[in-house]
């Protein structure tokens, strides 16, 4: 194994750990993916049936484009868990990371007819920056990954109407920046619709400029790099054994 997927595997196993920490997980199913450094077809995934707070380094599958296993591992994979990953890792090269989830607040505002809402400045890094794709059952059929990939074209983060969300990264700290905000803002759109009372919408211009504020700041201040480390921090709390 090079040092590279060394790397890519404890970063994967952290995105997991940290992932249940912040309770976005459900059970056993939906998947984070990283794309194997020098391996283009190559992707790493949890091994099927285990609770993500449990997910190490080593017990990461190797898996191909189908979601074949490549790798002796002794453990399962579900291969149509990996369906959704897939479609996005073959056709955006950028995707190197990937994380999917049926959280409460994600699936809550994946059922609002308007979606994610310019309310606060946490939802307005995602202005323009956020794909639709409508619902069509579980997703098993191989067919639809030519529209999910459509539906996301360049944009970061994906909405699967009435069904969850979809965060993508060049880096596991991008990805996982991408999700844990995404959720935030769905979190904040649930809570402020429950009150009943009329919501204040922020106009585009205004919008536009928060979104590129937040560009502008990740670009050169390297908050990326700040906000990942402060994750990691989070878990090493908790030991250290991902890493194994």
């Amino acid at each position: 194994m090079t040092p590279e997927e060394q790397k890519t595997r404890e970063e994967l196993a952290a995105c997991y750990r940290l992932a249940a920490l912040y309770k976005f997980t459900d059970l056993i199913y939906t998947h984070i993916t990283a794309r194997v450094p020098g391996e283009d077809e190559h992707f790493l995934i949890n091994p099927y049936g285990w609770r993500w707070e449990e997910i190490t380094a080593s017990s990461l599958v190797k898996i191909d484009v189908e979601g074949n296993k490549v790798d002796d591992s002794p453990y399962r994979v579900n291969p149509a868990g990996f369906t959704i990953h897939s479609a996005v890792h073959m056709n955006r090269h950028d995707a190197a990371w990937i994380m999917h989830t049926h959280t409460r607040a994600g699936v809550a505002v994946s059922c609002m007819e308007e979606g994610l809402l310019p309310l606060n400045q946490i939802s307005l890094q995602f202005h323009n920056r956020i794909g639709y794709h409508d619902f069509e059952g579980i997703a098993l059929d191989l067919d639809e990954r030519d529209r999910i990939v459509a539906d996301l074209g360049e944009h970061p983060v994906l909405m699967l109407r009435n069904h969850g969300l979809i965060a993508t990264g060049r880096s596991a700290a991008e990805m996982f920046s991408n999700m844990f905000y995404l959720e935030r803002a769905c979190e904040i759109q649930v809570a402020a619709t429950s009150t009943g009372q009329p919501l204040r919408l922020v106009d585009d211009v205004i919008a536009t400029r928060v979104h590129e504020q937040f560009v502008q700041m990740n670009e050169e201040d390297g908050d990326l790099e700040l906000e990942w480390q402060a994750h990691l921090r989070s878990i090493e709390g908790l030991g250290a054994d991902y890493r194994g």
